[in-house]
């Protein structure tokens, strides 16, 4: 097989081409080696693309000291990482600031044991790699790899084997491991678990002193480059779950690991004094530590263990609130039940944790009263795990059972039920602007220039106006953000860094609270990167949850843009071209292309314009349908330009920039643009002529602003070859007469989808929107008669007589639509209309 570093270099080009590389904006692939051992000095090599000015590697967790940055090339850089003794073990994450924006996260692991790396060949069982015990080796499983590594124990000593495979966010990789005696026979194996999901662990006690074997491969045997691992092998405790699986946050809490080959581990573990999302506790036994967590929840309060036997309604065991849950389904067919006391107009979340803890249970609850009547119950409203929302109906005893849904059951079937008061909660985050990726999930300004995005908000049990908090930004950034209004999830928020603003970067608490003082809510910033997906639309395998905003100042760009404010405004069922204009530095010609990230309810736009070549503005269409909500709102623009091959400036006007050239963003300023209701309703009463007939469409005018000056009215969506004039219009005016001349070669047929299109000027500029709709049919002249006599011969007209003056006869009243189609239809009839009607 070929040599492991040629393999390995492949695989990270591999992971460097499969992710979005989106021009300059430093992307971070991968970080090689795929872990650490805590306690000591390595050299990390960071690729992707544009990563050669790194300036800092930010991590997410303490621990980890860079005491060297040193570049491999435009896309590469190597980072010599110091490990703190007590740097926790398992998945971190990490995250590179350059001088021109900064990169994805990406994480990586750190164990307890010395690393080894796999040597090929070492596929063969008889010719096994031969390994200490207590070490990780890194390896990679090829297709149809089968590696495998020799150790050697002592009878009764425990052997334990766990692989990260899938944790690693590389691939779609699905690795089995195996713990064979000398003889190939096969003493444990694991596939898929439900504590490591799609990685997995094999312990056992070895049965006599001698020679022990580990294979490692692709469950399937498809491996690929990409297929990296570590396996830590050592006798290291490896237990399946923790009971109680939770406890009170800042207490110590006594502990059993179960399913350990050894026998159950008890333990006292502090827990710490803030709430985590994430948190996990290790087995630790005779020196050793587990390579990884059992997933442990913090609570607000105590816990309440079951009390066997509790298999019926009347053994339920008696608990108290609001004191947690707990128990294990020991055996297949085991029923736990619980009793509580509650008070009428309580609300209760109650949430079980089963799969979420990596239980193989399936939990199903089912909530009584005393006596047994079932008031509800759920299944799977968590994925496997189940949950109800409990409105206390009266003031008494309640009993709540706890089963699998396929009635399994076992020693790690552990489950934990809380009950918790209903909470307020607010979550903040990014748009996502390409799939699975994490591309302008960041915030990056370029000294003396702006930034926006968009940030969502996600409110729990409540409502109102949020305040952004925008506190602790990077030396030099200020922060721009109106309130995001009650019935609004989003809003947009510039950052403006000044022009000495230095260099730097940090992963922020970025925080939000309601605007209401009673509303005791702090809000977070919320992340999640996608790193192994099936296939687009199926199954997430690997993903990172991150509760802070990467944030920095970069350096400068030799372009910026503004929004010039509109004054006048936008309305409803109107359209408007905004003006964005572009600051070139000199020197610097390259296209700018522009997006609006973020657009009022109702508004729509052009995906992108762009500001063309050596030119310094451009004109952005929007417009509002009917029901944009009448008001002031707030917008940006975004540019990005190519800034590769910019003539440097004279040092002496500035200095020479020294990140990576490409594609380079900035934003404008926060601009208000206005949504008003239309200036004018129009009532179009509907028209028809005979083809080559001229015919009259009459139209109501309903003033809602008034407005100086004269407004253009247009009839538009008329037929071809016929002609509508354009027509004026004051305040003053309630009618307006389009004169419309159709063609004989006009297309007949009832023609739908006629309006108005009104300019009106309002404040130096003009405002344009449609308004009325009607139709206009055009018939084809009917034949003559057939019987009709021909007409006679005529004689020369004499002279004509002289007559006397008679004066001008009044105006034709204005035919209404239905008498225009009585006298249609008499006409067709050969009769004339009645009188009078």
């Amino acid at each position: 097989m070929p040599a492991r570093g040629p393999r390995l270099l492949a695989v990270a080009l591999f992971l460097a081409l499969v992710s979005p590389a989106l021009a300059a904006s430093p992307r971070l692939s991968v970080i090689q080696p795929r872990g650490l051992q805590r306690n000591a000095e390595t050299v990390l090599t960071f690729s992707g693309s544009a990563l050669g000015d790194a300036e800092e590697v930010m991590f997410y967790d303490p621990g980890f000291t860079v005491t060297k940055l040193e570049p491999v090339n435009a896309n590469a850089f190597k980072a010599t990482v110091k490990v703190a003794p007590e740097t926790r073990l398992g998945e971190h994450t990490a995250q590179v600031r350059t001088k021109s924006g900064i990169s994805d996260y990406r994480t990586f692991y750190v164990g307890a044991l010395p690393i080894v790396d796999e040597k090929e060949p070492n596929s063969d069982f008889a010719a096994p790699q031969v390994i200490a015990m207590n070490v990780t080796v890194h390896g990679v499983a090829d297709n149809e790899d089968v590696d495998y590594y020799q150790i050697e124990a002592k009878k009764g000593e425990r052997i334990s084997v766990e692989v990260e495979g899938m944790r690693l966010g590389n691939t779609l990789f699905d690795p089995f491991v195996a713990i064979m005696d000398a003889k190939r026979f096969e003493l444990k194996s694991a596939d898929d678990t439900a504590l490591l999901l799609q990685d997995g662990y094999a312990s056992i006690i070895a049965p006599e002193d001698g020679k022990y074997i580990v294979q490692v491969r692709e469950s399937s045997y498809a491996g690929n480059g990409a297929c990296q691992y570590r396996v830590h092998i050592g006798n290291f405790p490896r237990p399946v779950s923790v009971y109680p699986a939770g406890g009170q946050i800042g207490q110590a809490v006594d502990v059993k690991f179960l399913g350990d080959p050894s026998g159950d581990i008890a333990q006292k573990i502090q827990l710490p004094a803030e709430f985590t999302e994430h948190y996990g506790v290790f087995a630790e036994q005779n020196g050793q530590i587990a390579p990884s967590e059992n997933v442990f929840r913090l609570f607000e309060h105590g816990n309440a263990l079951e009390v066997e036997p509790n298999n019926e309604l009347a053994q339920a065991t008696p608990v108290a609130l609001p004191n947690a849950f707990n128990g294990i389904l020991e055996a297949p067919g085991d029923v736990d039940h619980f009793r509580f006391a509650a008070k009428k107009g309580e609300v209760y979340e109650v949430e079980c944790y089963g799969r979420r803890i990596r239980s193989p249970i399936d939990p199903v609850m089912l909530l009584m009263n005393a006596k047994g009547g079932g008031i509800t119950s759920n299944d799977d409203a968590r994925g496997p795990d189940s949950y109800f929302r409990f409105s206390v109906p009266a003031d008494g005893e309640y009993v709540l059972q706890i089963k699998d849904h396929l009635g399994r059951g076992g020693k790690d079937f552990v489950y934990r039920v809380e009950f918790q008061p209903i909470k307020q909660a607010l979550t903040l985050s990014l748009p996502q602007t390409e799939r699975y990726g994490q591309y302008r999930r960041q915030i990056y300004v370029a000294q003396g220039n702006r930034f926006g995005a968009v940030i969502n908000a996600g409110r729990v049990n409540f409502g109102g106006e949020i305040a952004l908090d925008g506190k602790d930004l990077p030396a030099g950034m200020t922060m721009v953000a109106e309130t995001m209004p009650a019935n609004q999830s989003s809003m947009p928020v510039v950052f403006e860094a000044a022009a000495d603003a230095p260099l730097s970067g940090k992963l922020l608490d970025f925080t939000a609270r309601p605007v209401d003082p009673n509303l005791k809510v702090v809000g977070h910033f919320y992340n999640r990167a996608e790193f192994v997906v099936a296939a687009p639309g199926q199954s997430l395998y690997r993903w990172k949850d991150v509760n802070r905003l990467a944030i920095a100042v970069i350096e400068d760009l030799p372009f910026k843009i503004e929004i010039v404010e509109p004054k006048a405004p936008l309305a409803q069922n109107g359209s408007m071209q905004l003006k964005i204009v572009a600051h070139r530095e000199e020197g610097f010609n390259r296209p700018i292309n522009i997006i609006l990230p973020y657009l009022p309810p109702g508004v729509g736009s052009a995906p992108s314009v762009t500001i063309p070549e050596g030119q310094t503005e451009c004109f952005y269409p929007i417009n509002a349908n009917g029901g944009a909500p009448v008001k002031k709102w707030r917008i940006f623009a975004h540019a990005y330009a190519d800034i590769s091959e910019n003539p440097p400036m004279d040092p002496g006007k500035r200095r020479r920039r020294t990140g990576n050239p490409g594609t380079a963003w900035c934003s404008s300023q926060l601009a208000t643009i206005e949504i008003v209701e239309p200036y004018v309703q129009f009532a179009l009463d509907r028209s028809s002529a005979e083809l080559g007939q001229a015919t009259e469409m009459v139209c109501k005018v309903t003033h809602n602003k008034p407005f100086e000056g004269v407004a253009k009215v247009n009839l538009i969506g008329v037929p071809n070859k016929v002609t509508v004039g354009e027509l004026e219009l004051t305040k003053d005016k309630n009618e307006l007469v389009f004169k419309i001349q159709t063609d004989p070669a006009s297309p007949p047929g009832t023609h739908k989808n006629l309006f108005c299109q009104v300019v009106i000027p309002v404040n130096g500029e003009m405002v344009t929107h449609t308004a009325g709709t009607t139709e206009l049919r055009l018939d084809k002249p009917l034949p003559p008669p057939v019987n009709a006599p021909k007409p006679m011969p005529t004689a020369a007209p004499a002279a004509p007589m002289p007559v006397a003056a008679t004066p001008m006869p009044k105006p034709e009243k204005r035919l209404s639509r239905l008498e225009k189609l009585r006298l249609e239809a008499a006409q067709k009839a050969g009769t004339a209309p009645p009188a009078g009607k």
